[in-house]
């Protein structure tokens, strides 16, 4: 960031008085240019007792398998932008039952929510981000093929859950907390 989106002018990183970090500002407008988390939304989509799985079509982990998901957009709710993607990456539609996990990796800046979703059927289309699509039972999965740790997080919890007759919501974090270093 270069320039202010306010005034134009040049724009400085640094302390401002009352605030615990370095942030870009304007010194001409005094404009505080906040760099926030981006907020990824997801679905677990479920069908019959397994879970639906897509194989990526597309960069990064092109290849992996994950659950359908993508960044939120402006203006749409966390449940409709969960849904609005697994429309997009499948075709499939169906209801949400719950917030199931919320996940933060810490070094993308990236806020993980992700939906656990009854499916309506299992009528999927195909689609560039999804080249591959099926459901699957916990023994089924190919846990070393599965694209993000936000993803394995998330359906491991699942079946946690599902093995317990629990319904949580799941918060966790990438890296673990007992990995990050507070004294730089």
């Amino acid at each position: 960031m270069k320039y202010c989106s306010n005034c134009a002018t040049s724009i400085t990183f640094g302390f401002l008085e009352g605030e615990h970090i370095q942030r870009y500002h304007c010194t001409n407008c005094s404009m505080i240019h906040y760099q926030n988390p981006k907020i990824i939304v997801a679905c677990l989509p479920i069908f019959e007792g397994k879970v639906m799985l897509c194989r990526r079509g597309i960069e990064p982990q092109l290849g992996f398998w994950n659950i359908p998901g993508g960044f939120m957009e402006n203006r749409e709710s966390v449940e409709d932008g969960a849904l609005r993607e697994m429309l997009e990456e499948t075709g499939c539609e169906g209801t949400i039952v719950r917030l199931h996990s919320v996940f933060t990796v810490l070094p993308v800046d990236q806020v993980h929510n992700c939906f656990l979703v009854e499916m309506k059927n299992f009528n999927y289309t195909l689609t560039p981000e999804s080249t591959e699509i099926k459901l699957f039972a916990e023994h089924e999965i190919p846990w070393r093929e599965v694209a993000f740790v936000s993803n394995t997080f998330a359906l491991k919890r699942y079946f946690e859950d599902k093995k317990t007759g629990t319904h949580k919501t799941h918060v966790g974090r990438y890296p673990l907390l007992s990995s990050l270093n507070f004294h730089n």
